[in-house]
């Protein structure tokens, strides 16, 4: 007897549902993220979303991230089916920050950032002006020990922080100056996915970055975004940028004081200040680091583990980890900067995107 091949269960009718996925908007250690947990072996995720497209964009949005666990999702095949179901709009990594290899159209390793270092939390691709709504991950390996995803909601870190420290980077925005230093960060060849000098000025203009070529191997840019954002569906205010992430203080403090050490201000591979240039105080940097830790929620990965991150609304992070650990990602539905629209308009850049 030919033996018949294994069908993914796909919930086909709703009366059958609550035995095989139970959803959890809230579950001990609060959101984010929710949890959307399958009860039995082999429930196909795509399936189950392809059905349930308007609950998970309420959940995401309500929680900032949904974890989907236990559903038949192994590997980078699976996942990028599950990316099609999510989204119509599943995007390439452009303008890069970390290192990342591709491994199938639209899916990409998470950053390949030394283990034993943590990453800050923060809102992938902020400082663009034109980001990912959604980020999602997918537990191929789970770590030996460490490696969890943290989150923040982003809506709650702003509403953390004092008044006047909003109001101040409203007024100014955010300064973010990178240098790409082969050997030290991201080259610009890297970065920019080219090797033409002119692909990269093309880009950097239609993008409001300021280029300077310091030399025949150096790139400077420099551009200001804001700091607070409004979601495009639900409106809200959200504390949306890399101020704290990109500046050289995050780093571990032996790599930051040696960077200091070895190079100028201007030549730091990457660094923050308000817009006008004015540096932030480090009491200011001390306040965003207190209200991002208290907002942090973490789970440990499982293998098969799906993350959908609704990117403007929480930030995400990585802790150190023993190996092995193999997180993939991919980013959909990408949203264009209000300041965009207006630079086109007027031909210049617009620093703050007011409420």
């Amino acid at each position: 007897m030919t033996e018949q091949p294994r069908v993914a269960r796909t919930i086909p009718r709703r009366g059958r549902e609550r035995n095989l996925v139970d959803v959890r908007p809230d579950w001990p250690g609060g959101p984010p993220p929710a949890l959307v947990q399958a009860n039995v072996p082999d429930v196909d995720l795509a399936g189950w979303l392809a059905g349930h497209r308007d609950e998970v964009d309420e959940l995401a949005r309500r929680a900032g991230a949904v974890l989907f666990r236990g559903f038949a999702v192994a590997g980078a095949a699976d996942f990028r089916t599950v990316m099609a179901t999510l989204s119509d709009d599943v995007l390439s990594y452009g303008e890069r920050s970390s290192p990342r290899s591709k491994v199938t159209e639209g899916v990409y390793t998470s950053t390949e950032h030394p283990a034993d270092q943590p990453i800050v939390a923060h809102n992938e691709q902020s400082y663009t002006v034109n980001w990912p709504l959604r980020i999602v991950f997918h537990c191929e390996v789970a770590p030996a020990a460490g490696g969890r995803t943290p989150l923040a909601d982003s809506r709650r870190v702003l509403a953390r922080l004092h008044p006047e420290t909003v109001a101040e980077f409203e007024r100014r925005g955010v300064l973010y100056r990178r240098n790409y230093l082969p050997g030290i960060s991201l080259s610009w060849q890297t970065a920019f996915q080219t090797e033409r000098r002119e692909d990269v000025e093309a880009y950097c203009a239609r993008a409001l970055i300021d280029v300077e070529w310091v030399s025949d191997r150096q790139l400077r840019t420099r551009q200001v975004r804001p700091a607070v954002r409004r979601h495009p569906v639900t409106g809200e205010r959200t504390w949306f940028n890399h101020a704290l992430f990109f500046h050289v203080t995050s780093l571990p403090d032996d790599v930051s004081a040696g960077l200091r050490a070895a190079l100028d201000e201007e030549d730091l591979p990457y660094q923050t200040a308000y817009g006008d240039g004015t540096p932030i105080p480090d009491e200011v940097l001390a306040e965003l680091r207190a209200a991002y830790a208290a907002e942090t929620r973490s789970f440990d990965w499982q293998r098969g583990d799906v993350l959908l991150v609704e990117n403007m609304l929480a930030a995400h992070a990585r802790e150190p980890f023993t190996p092995p650990r193999r997180i993939l990602t991919a980013m959909s539905d990408p949203v264009a900067a209000p300041e965009l629209s207006e630079a086109l308009r007027t031909g210049g850049a617009v620093a703050g995107d007011r409420p």
